[in-house]
């Protein structure tokens, strides 16, 4: 863990290194009275709350409104850990359902700047309840499909951390925050510092991003941008306007939190991403200008596919993107640096979510990333560009413990159930079922130097007790070369 914690800023602080002095409009939630000394009669309830507002100026631990990040307008909502650390209880709830829901009826991306330490202990079971609230308000935003990004400061801990922090579609974290479910004063004391670090939960693939502070607001653009809705801030949708000239906060209606706020509202199928154009490999004997012609045979095939001067997958998505924003990790404790996953933006400024697999043995972790990644630009309304070479998937024990068959049924049922187009081109290798599981039905194209078959040649030649000098003629039987994949009808076509 880092050894020096970064400075943290107040609600407004994060909100303003976002927004820019004047992006922000304040919004309220209709009052809520509340007895003295709060729900549970916490003696001193009252004069902690009273000396928390004058120490901070604010009335309650979260500030929320609409602003505009770069040239995307969203919904913001701020965490103020000087007001009683950041802690939930039924007022900050009704803001944080409020703002769930301006964002729902605006048709607005959510923006969290998270930092507390969970649920306030002066409000007892009344403040745990909070947590149920807020996601359901994140659930009908999820399914109205819009996006929600995260934010995670130091500290962000407890239930919040769990909620509106952990239950974002995209979470980022400044560098040396705390972050994990325990609090530093409830965890094992011989626990590890470090997996409750912003760098410690992106090692465990539960961020997809450590982000300094002064590279954050660009990052956050990006992701606005790359998310949607796909309207720019300057058309102002649904009411999204300049900050009163007052200063005033603007009072949201009774009501405005309720579940039928507004209804979910489906996306139109986007066009398909265009399929990448093939990048050449360098000429040298053993592969004479690969992408002049096609392979001879399943052997020359298979040799082309596994050469290593091919270009792999940074290559094709450097070439395809002009900004590329990763989601990293399964969720669940994993990661696969075999297989890169995330949005981009192309130079036109158009969003393609991409899965491309590295040439590397797809882990468990890999399949669950790419699952989550393809549910989330489907719910967004996002195409889909994977990019297939894996000799297969790992198939050591390790791979299964961590659930391979069922991490790789999670990636064929996403691709299955996808509303948006999925486009899929095959760079490499094409090993059985784990090249599979990502390939697009009726939408896989594939370069001249790829090839995919039911099981590599060398494994058929073994199980069919065939000698090692006959594993070419078992290639050539398989009909794995990408014009074989064409005229058999798994390809569409073979690009370059």
């Amino acid at each position: 863990m880092p050894d020096e914690t970064p400075a943290r800023m107040t609600a407004r602080e994060a909100v303003t290194l976002l927004t820019g002095p004047a992006g922000f409009a304040e919004h309220l939630p209709p009052p809520r009275e509340l007895p003295a000394d709060g729900p549970l009669g916490w003696a001193g309830y009252d004069a902690a709350r009273e000396r928390a507002r004058t120490r901070t100026g604010e009335e309650e631990s979260v500030v929320y409104g609409t602003g505009v990040v770069g040239d995307r307008a969203c919904v913001l909502l701020s965490f103020e850990f000087g007001f009683l650390g950041g802690s939930l209880g039924q007022r900050t709830g009704d803001r944080l359902e409020a703002a769930y829901a301006l964002a729902l009826t605006r048709r607005l991306p959510l923006l969290a700047l998270v930092a507390t330490g969970g649920s306030r202990m002066q409000e007892g079971m009344v403040a745990l309840t909070q947590l149920q609230r807020v996601a359901a308000a994140a659930t009908r935003l999820r399914a109205a499909g819009l996006p929600q990004i995260a934010v995670v400061r130091d500290p962000t801990t407890g239930g919040g951390w769990a909620t509106v922090g952990a239950g974002a579609d995209v979470v980022l974290a400044l560098p040396g925050a705390q972050v994990g479910f325990a609090g530093s004063r409830v965890r094992p004391a011989d626990a590890d510092p470090y997996a409750y670090s912003a760098e410690g939960q992106f090692a465990a693939g539960q961020v997809d991003a450590v982000v300094p502070a002064d590279e954050l607001a660009a990052t956050v653009t990006h992701w606005l941008r790359a998310l949607g809705p796909h309207v720019a801030a300057g058309a102002q949708p649904s009411g999204t306007g300049p900050r009163d000239p007052s200063g005033a906060p603007e009072a949201d209606a009774p009501g405005a939190g309720a579940p039928d706020a507004a209804p979910p509202r489906p996306h139109d199928p986007p066009p398909a991403a265009p399929v990448p154009r093939a990048l050449p490999v360098p000429s040298a004997p053993a592969v004479p200008s690969a992408t002049a012609r096609l392979p001879e045979t399943g052997r020359e095939a298979v040799a082309r596919a596994r050469d290593a001067r091919r270009p792999r997958a940074e290559a094709y998505l450097a070439d395809y993107f002009a900004v590329r924003l990763p989601l990293h990790g399964d969720r669940c404790g994993g990661t696969d640096p075999g297989l890169l996953c995330g949005f981009g933006l192309r130079a036109d400024g158009s969003a393609v979510a991409y899965v491309a697999q590295c040439g590397t043995a797809t882990r468990p972790a890999g399949y669950r990333t790419a699952a989550r990644t393809i549910r989330l630009a489907d719910r967004l309304g996002v195409p889909v560009l994977t990019l297939v070479d894996t000799p297969g998937a790992a198939n050591d024990a390790e791979a299964e413990r961590a659930g391979a068959g069922a991490a790789i049924a999670e990636t064929f049922a996403a691709i299955a159930a996808a509303r948006v187009p999925v486009t899929t081109l095959v760079i490499g290798e094409g090993g059985s079922g784990g090249a599979l599981a990502l390939a697009a039905p009726g939408n896989t194209h594939v370069t001249a130097d790829s090839y995919f078959s039911v099981i590599a040649p060398e494994l058929a030649a073994a199980i069919l007790k065939r000698p090692p000098s006959e594993t070419g003629a078992t290639a050539d039987q398989l009909r794995l070369r990408p014009q074989d994949l064409v005229d058999l009808g798994f390809a569409r076509s073979i690009v370059g």
